[in-house]
This record gives structure tokens, sequence and C-alpha cells, in this order.
């Protein structure tokens, strides 16, 4: 019968484990963009630069529809604006919602591998970008309330 205790003292002894949060680079790998992207696929990619794109999109709908609603001027009949309000919001909270939903399953599998501030900050991307199509949901439900009360004769 052999002893337990024999076989843990001929085992080596292992090294503890970096801190989930610390970023390190082994050598040999690189380190810098050119080595981050060897790692990523490129599929991975696309979907961290369209959900960037759409964060962007919206952010730029978002300011001129305010530019628009503070400037006193009415350039166009009232009932064009509205439509166009509906519509916009309509078609930027569909995209941020695309956007999360194909960011998720990345981060998470990203976070299964190596949880650092990379895949933290894309989880606060993601939750930020659902929250903004929160706000955008209700303020196309506001739109679409001031489109139906409206009189079109």
């Amino acid at each position: 019968m052999s002893n337990s205790h024999d076989t843990d003292a001929a085992s080596p002894v292992k090294a503890p484990k970096a801190p989930a949060d610390v970023d390190t680079t082994t050598p040999g790998v690189g380190f810098g963009v050119s080595a981050i992207t060897r790692r990523w696929q490129r599929e991975d990619l696309l979907k961290k630069g369209y959900l960037l794109a759409i964060a962007i999109l919206s952010a730029l709908y978002t300011g001129v529809q305010a530019l628009r609603h503070v400037s006193a001027k009415q350039i166009l009949d009232q009932r064009l604006p509205a439509m166009v309000d509906f519509v916009g919001d309509q078609v930027v909270s569909y995209l941020l919602i695309s956007s999360v939903s194909a960011a998720i399953p990345m981060t998470n599998r990203m976070r299964e591998g190596q949880d650092n501030i990379f895949t933290d900050s894309s989880a606060s991307a993601i939750s930020l970008s659902f929250f903004a199509f929160v706000l955008l949901a209700i303020s196309a439900m506001i739109s679409g309330y001031k489109l139906s009360t409206q009189s079109y004769i």
C-alpha cells in the first residue's frame, strides 16, 4: 500500500497563480496590438467593432435629436419631425439591442479564458448599450404617442 504523503513529497511545488485582474504577458507570445489580434479571431474583432460603431451612431443620433429639440426653429412641418423621431428611435434601439446580443457571447467566451480589465470594460460597454436601448425604447414609445395624437387633416 502506498502512502499519500510519499506522492506529495515527490511532486514539484506549483507556483502561485497571478491575480485574475492583472494582465500578464508570457514571453515569446509578444505584447501589444499585434499579439492581441493574433490571439483573437477576426469574428470577435468584428463584433467589438459593431458594438463600437452602433454606440457611436446612437450617440450621434441622440445628440442631433437633442439639438433639434433645443433649437426653437421649426424648419419643417410638425408631422415630418415626429415621424423622423419615431422611425429613428425604432431603428437605433434595434441596432443597439442587436449589437449587445452580438457582443455578449464573445465576451463570455473571452472571460472563460482570461478575466482582465479588457473583458471588464467589454462587459460595462454591453451594460451601457443595453441601458441606452432601454432609454431609446422609452423615447420611441413617447414619439409614438406624439405621432398618434397629431391631426392629419
